[in-house]
């Protein structure tokens, strides 16, 4: 915040003095330029400090979700990242590439215990067949959860999150 210092006050030099009650002597007030970009500089400063915290906040937000490649841009039948961390209830978003029909299917037997998988998986005879399709989940539970894709588990295309 900027503070006013009284070097950073002029006075006007058509100021001339303080009258005194009973005299008519005037009193000179030595003044002194100061430029007056020194407040603005300062309001200046916090404008950037307030842009940048803006900025910080916006990437946070958009830090809260996670995409994940169903298949590399090569047609390679992974996922991409296989292995990433998220926060408790952060969006994941499974985005259908190449190699598909895809789906995200958890595994029962390798999630925190409690976790129903089928509230978090694609039945396994739902795909998604374009480019594009997407599937989201948000995890709440903290712990690893394995995951794969039913067509293509065989090939290797399983994954793993783990929520922290």
């Amino acid at each position: 915040m900027a503070a006013i210092t009284s070097a950073a006050v002029a006075i006007p030099s058509s100021f001339t003095g303080l009258k005194a009650a009973a005299s008519s002597s005037k009193v000179a007030v030595a003044t002194r330029a100061v430029p007056k970009f020194t407040v603005k500089a300062s309001l200046k400063d916090f404008g950037i400090a307030v842009a940048a915290t803006a900025a910080s906040v916006i990437l946070a937000s958009n830090a809260l979700a996670v995409d994940v490649k169903l298949g590399s841009d090569d047609g390679s039948l992974l996922f991409l990242p296989g292995t990433f961390e998220v926060a408790p209830g952060e969006k994941i978003t499974f985005i259908n590439n190449a190699g598909f029909p895809h789906n995200v299917v958890f595994d029962e037997d390798a999630v925190p215990a409690g976790v129903d998988v089928s509230k978090i998986s694609m039945a396994e005879e739902d795909l998604l067949n374009a480019k594009g399709e997407t599937y989201s989940v948000s995890l709440t539970e903290k712990g690893t959860y394995s995951f794969y894709c039913s067509p293509h588990q065989g090939a290797g295309m399983v994954g793993k999150v783990t929520v922290k």
